[in-house]
């Protein structure tokens, strides 16, 4: 955790950040690379009756680690996408509750 889905890129601008992205967010969260899982889910989007490409939406599901860390993550997310040169990068976080996680039937809280 954290758990980070790509929208608006493909899989080969994904594989060419990857490696120092993932690095870079373990130093802002303090974690391991471990820690990390990227996605990059295949799907059509559609506007309009037409096929149409997806706009680049950075979805982050973790625990909330407070805003100064927020701010950090989201520009670095940002900064590796827009040097792909993409014209615009939005970044959006959900938060789990600790003690709505479940792993192997626990939940995170204990």
């Amino acid at each position: 955790m954290p758990h980070i889905v790509f929208r608006g890129i493909n899989i080969q601008q994904l594989k060419n950040i990857s490696k120092p992205l993932l690095e870079e967010l373990a130093d802002i969260c303090e974690c391991g690379t471990d820690n990390f899982t990227f996605e990059l889910p295949s799907s059509v989007f559609v506007f309009n009756g037409e096929e149409t490409e997806a706009f680049p939406l950075i979805e982050v599901k973790w625990f909330e680690r407070g805003q100064q860390i927020r701010n950090l993550f989201a520009q670095a997310v940002t900064n590796y996408l827009l040097e792909l040169g993409l014209p615009e990068v939005e970044v959006v976080f959900t938060a789990y509750s600790e003690e709505a996680y479940y792993i192997n039937g626990k939940h995170c809280a204990e």
